[in-house]
């Protein structure tokens, strides 16, 4: 029998551990779309706790805002309480007076990412979510395709993935809400029923309500980071992040206790 040559073994160990990887994954635990910080920290938590988790990337790649700082000044700000989070990542802080701390974007971003596959979470990039699965009034999976398809806009059937929790951490469109909203036609837990809008700037109150607003929306959708901010129409805060690692954690608590047997 002929040896392969070495391209066919390189092509043939990609695809082969890629499906593996991919069929392991078409029912999960936890489902999280969009890998930001609020996402990361509460795919870590999960899968830590033993949950089966995989995150779904539309870009290439994961991070979420994190990346570009303050303005493309790959610096950000995080509170005490929010460092001591990072800090469980080995991502390292600078304090700078009045309860605040900055950090490396890059290194926030880069540490997030690897925190959560380190722990089990398998994240999916280039990868969009194009709807939901809803049964009996219950958000159960995700519809998915390549985010190459859909921009552009090829005529390509999804495949699905089912969940137990599905969480929308897509940042400021809260895109899998407004699909459970608009499509589905379910309402929410939101003061209109529905997604409320995000407000103008205010650091202080976007970092509170960022935290306040994260918990399930309906049976099997949670809102986090953002995205639960303007679901519920809260205030922007910017680069500063610690009302996301916190909104994470908080999110990872409310799952695991709804998913306890």
């Amino acid at each position: 029998m002929q040896t392969p040559v070495m391209e066919e073994q390189i092509s043939g160990a990609i695809v082969r551990s890629f499906f593996a990887k991919f069929e392991r994954h078409l029912a999960v635990d936890v489902a999280l779309v969009g890998a930001g910080p609020s996402a990361l920290v509460a795919a870590r938590d999960l899968a830590k706790a033993g949950f089966k988790v995989a995150l779904y990337e539309s870009k290439l790649a994961p991070g979420g805002g994190t990346w570009g700082g303050g303005m493309l000044m790959n610096e950000v700000v995080v509170q005490d309480d929010a460092a001591a989070i990072l800090h469980e990542f080995d991502i390292g802080t600078a304090p700078v007076g009045g309860g605040y701390h900055t950090v490396d974007s890059v290194e926030m971003a880069s540490g997030l990412i690897f925190g959560a596959r380190k722990a089990g979470a398998v994240i999916f990039n280039s990868v969009c979510v194009e709807d939901v699965v809803v049964h009996d009034g219950v958000v159960c999976g995700v519809v998915i395709n390549w985010n190459p398809v859909r921009r552009l806009e090829m005529h390509v059937d999804p495949l699905v993935v089912m969940s137990r929790a599905l969480v929308d951490g897509t940042g400021h469109p809260s895109e899998i809400t407004a699909k459970v909203v608009n499509k589905a036609g379910m309402r929410i837990a939101s003061p209109t029923g529905g997604i409320v809008g995000e407000k103008p700037m205010w650091m202080e109150d976007g970092e509170r309500t960022t935290v306040e607003n994260t918990f399930r929306l309906c049976p099997g959708l949670y809102a986090s980071g953002m995205a639960a901010n303007n679901v519920q129409g809260g205030f922007r805060m910017g680069p500063i992040f610690g009302g996301m690692l916190k909104s994470g954690r908080k999110i990872a608590r409310l799952i695991a206790e709804d998913l306890a047997p």
